[in-house]
């Protein structure tokens, strides 16, 4: 028998259903019985992580608190942003994968020393300190290209899947990469629903799939 996984959603309700199949894509299996048992609370009322980060904690908190009285043993959060508040999922008790430490890792695995990181202010924050640690320096958005990556996750956000926040992302990834990126981390859940591996012209680290990949291996 394999590990219950549970999952903190919400962030934004696309974003985790679009984990969850990757979750269910990566498992190895012959039928219904060799996947993964999954607990999720798909929350979309967590507060805002950047303006109000303790109301934001105390309910993340509240949340592993019932994923784990419900059976979790494992948690996870496929919201890159919200890992500022970790602490609140940490003291709950069942071990909590760490997406932006995951993310890191097969990141500086590959070599790069300039990475490039499409995230939200918070995200970027996380990842900048956790890319120091390994050695290597982050390339970031700035000035209005930050501005118009917001607007990009806030149209998936809205349900806007369309031609025009795909380009609009390539365009900030070849933004990323010209400023020296020698690979691209995917640091906001949003972006892969945007944004594919064949549309950047040098690695591309996709946090979701990192963090889907992990939760297989550590649940089944």
């Amino acid at each position: 028998m394999g590990k219950v996984l549970g999952v903190l959603g919400g962030m934004g309700p696309a974003a985790t259903v679009a984990f969850l199949a990757r979750v269910q894509a990566l498992t190895p299996a012959q039928g219904d019985q060799d996947h993964i048992r999954i607990i999720a609370d798909i929350n979309p009322q967590v507060p805002d992580r950047n303006r109000q980060p303790d109301a934001a904690e105390a309910m993340l908190g509240q949340m592993a608190m019932r994923l784990r009285d419900a059976g979790a043993q494992v948690l996870c959060m496929p919201c890159n942003t919200a890992h500022a508040q970790a602490a609140g999922i940490r003291k709950v008790g069942p071990p909590f994968i760490d997406m932006i430490a995951e993310t890191t890792e097969v990141a500086a695995a590959g070599g790069a020393k300039k990475i490039g990181v499409l995230a939200t202010p918070g995200g970027e924050a996380l990842y900048a300190r956790a890319l120091q640690g390994k050695g290597v320096k982050i390339v970031r958005l700035a000035g209005p290209a930050r501005e118009a990556f917001m607007s990009c996750v806030h149209a998936v956000k809205r349900g806007d899947l369309g031609e025009a926040p795909r380009a609009e992302m390539r365009r900030l990834a070849a933004t990323l990469v010209a400023a020296g990126a020698e690979a691209v981390i995917a640091g906001c859940t949003e972006v892969p629903l945007l944004l594919g591996a064949g549309d950047v012209s040098v690695p591309l680290v996709d946090s979701a799939e990192v963090l889907a990949q992990v939760c297989v291996e550590r649940c089944k």
